[in-house]
């Protein structure tokens, strides 16, 4: 068997040696970190704090010699703290010191220490010399009067001068030693870190240009081949056969080559076969690629079943066409009758129409007890659930805007309650205030609608503003049911709230509606209305008109006409609600003084 450079040995081998080089670039590394670090610790640990302690010890060496000097001439006694200072550089400072540097001398040069311990003799010598014969001998203030004595110790600190000067040299030459040694070791440390550098950088380079020698190895053997092989399959997922084809290679990509250019072949042809079937050609022979090749059994059994099924759906179809063409005919028979059937409502629904206009206020009457006032009017529908009504009762005039539950036909028949309950209470009561009106009005609503046998309760009725003004006193009479009551006055709307209930049943204790007067001035501008106008949706977002427009409409236009006040409010409507579909009728009354 022929040896084969496979994809796993491929691989093995660019990664192989690739990690070769890595593990080479990180021994050489450690190696060469290792030995830095030993140069380092040994300029941190030994060197730079030997400089530094024989410096110390230089210092040490100056103040005690200072020291030494204030003893001698100083003959006060007031001023102990030079004295002191010195004995704890003898007693305390000095051992200290020179612990420190023996301990650090254990890995000096012999010649080093040989010349540590002579700086050691002499120093002790000199601070033998202080205490022995200067210090016990000035240790007084009489001993400095005694020129004997200060004598005896002249001497001895002359000679101290002469020693510490020699200790000096020595000691600077120590010093002046190790730093040289300093130097040298920090070089070569430095020497080490830029061998290092370079090496690393070496080996970084080698790295890099490794990685992109394998991955170029690695992309054109195994990545190009795999990206086509990616390239075909993704083609036959969108349906379509590639025509290219993998050429054949001695490894594992080869041999998925292989069963691609072999796979494709077969959908040629099991396409053809489809397409031949789909056309009707019953007839196309197909050959499966093996017994165990279910696609290929299953085309030549759905072959057989077309023809099976196309035999039976022209039958079938016949049979559907005679069905269908019997159902046109009863289809266009309830059409027909349908289309008199909506004919006939909608003529009742006209005819209600022009009852429900019937019972509203004629223009001309209008004009005559409200001569500044005007009344939009639009229902929803052909009919409305909304109404306004207008009379007149010895010297004062009524009118009121009065929305009923609902719009359209069930609106309609409670306008016609309600207007006929108003009418009775005018004609056939001594009953003038709004208030007792609607009071007695709701009574009507209950009775009427309410009187059945079941003892169950609607809840039908109206919301309505109604009131009542006597031209001769300037005074607005009013009661409202949920409905406010608007009154602009010098470019000022104010509201004068209704009462939270409306005419008909509600839920809660019964009360009395409340009567409202008012003083009006010439000019004043008085609006009642239903909900409709500000619930009506459009504009930009398709939202409400909301009752705030509304209210800022109204003080923008009371100081018009009433005939131009009427058109403001319309066609600001009709461009608010542009394509949408009317809400809910909209009733609008206003009234100039």
């Amino acid at each position: 068997m022929a040896y084969r450079f496979t994809i796993g040995r491929r691989i093995g081998f660019g990664f192989g040696g690739f990690i070769l080089l890595t593990m080479v670039a990180f021994i050489l590394t450690v190696v060469t970190v290792s030995k830095s670090k030993q140069r380092t610790e040994i300029v941190v640990g030994q060197v730079t704090p030997s400089v530094a302690e024989l410096k110390e010890l230089n210092l040490l060496l100056q103040r005690s010699h200072t020291d030494i000097s204030k003893w001698f001439y100083n003959k006060s006694f007031n001023d102990i703290e030079f004295r002191e200072e010195l004995k704890n550089i003898i007693s305390v400072e000095y051992p200290k010191q020179k612990n420190s540097l023996m301990n650090l001398s254990q890995t000096w040069t012999v010649d080093e220490r040989s010349q540590l311990k002579v700086i050691f003799g002499r120093i002790e010598s000199l601070f033998r010399s202080y205490q022995n014969e200067i210090m016990s001998q000035l240790s007084s203030t009489e001993a400095y009067e005694d020129p004997n004595i200060f004598m005896l110790a002249r001497l001895p600190y002359e000679d101290s001068e002469v020693n510490i000067k020699k200790i000096y040299q020595k000691l600077n030459v120590l010093i002046a030693s190790k730093q040289v040694h300093a130097e040298t070791v920090k070089k070569e440390m430095f020497q080490k870190f830029n061998f290092l550098n370079r090496f690393v950088q070496i080996v970084g380079f080698a790295l890099v240009v490794g990685g992109i020698l394998i991955a170029l190895l690695t992309t054109q053997s195994i990545t190009r081949p795999i990206q086509k092989l990616k390239k075909m399959l993704l083609s036959m997922g969108l349906g379509i056969l590639p025509k290219e084809r993998i050429r054949a290679s001695n490894d594992e990509i080869g041999e998925m080559g292989t069963a691609l250019n072999e796979l494709i072949q077969s959908m040629q042809q099991t396409t053809e076969f489809a397409k031949q079937t789909g056309s009707g050609d019953f007839d196309a022979v197909y050959t499966p690629l093996s017994k165990d090749d279910s696609l290929g059994h299953a085309l030549i059994k759905m072959r057989d079943d077309l023809a099976k099924n196309e035999r039976e759906l022209e039958q079938k179809v016949i049979e559907r066409t005679e069905e269908v063409v019997r159902q046109k005919e009863e289809i266009e028979n309830k059409n027909e009758e349908l289309e008199i059937l909506y004919k006939q409502v909608t003529d009742s629904i006209h005819y209600a129409k022009r009852i429900q206009e019937a019972i509203l206020p004629p223009a001309n009457f209008i004009a005559q007890v409200l001569p500044k006032s005007f009344v939009l009017y639009k229902p929803k529908d052909i009919v409305s659930g909304d109404f306004y009504w207008i009379e007149k009762k010895g010297n004062l005039v009524y009118f009121a805007a009065v929305d009923c539950t609902g719009h359209g036909v069930p609106g309609a028949f409670m306008s016609l309650v309600g207007h006929n309950i108003l009418k009775d209470i005018i004609n056939n009561t001594d009953i003038v205030k709004p208030s007792e009106i609607m009071d007695r009005l709701r009574e009507g609503v209950v009775n009427t609608l309410h009187a059945d046998k079941s003892g169950k309760e609607t809840k039908d009725g109206m919301d309505m503003t109604l009131c009542c003004i006597n031209y001769d006193t300037l005074e607005l009479q009013f009661a409202g049911a949920f409905n406010p009551l608007y009154i602009v006055r010098n470019g000022t709307l104010v509201e004068h709230k209704a009462n939270k209930f409306p005419i008909g049943a509600f839920v809660g204790e019964k009360s009395n509606f409340d009567n409202n007067t008012l003083k009006m001035e010439k000019g004043d501008q008085v609006f009642v209305f239903s909900d409709g106008y500000a619930d009506q949706f459009g504009g930009p977002r398709g939202k409400k008109f909301m009752v705030g427009n509304f209210r800022k409409l109204l003080t923008e236009i009371s100081t018009l006409d009433p005939a131009e006040q009427k058109q403001r409010l319309d066609t600001t409507l009709t461009t608010w609600q542009g394509d949408q579909e009317q809400v809910d009728d909209v009733l609008v009354i206003g009234v100039k003084f």
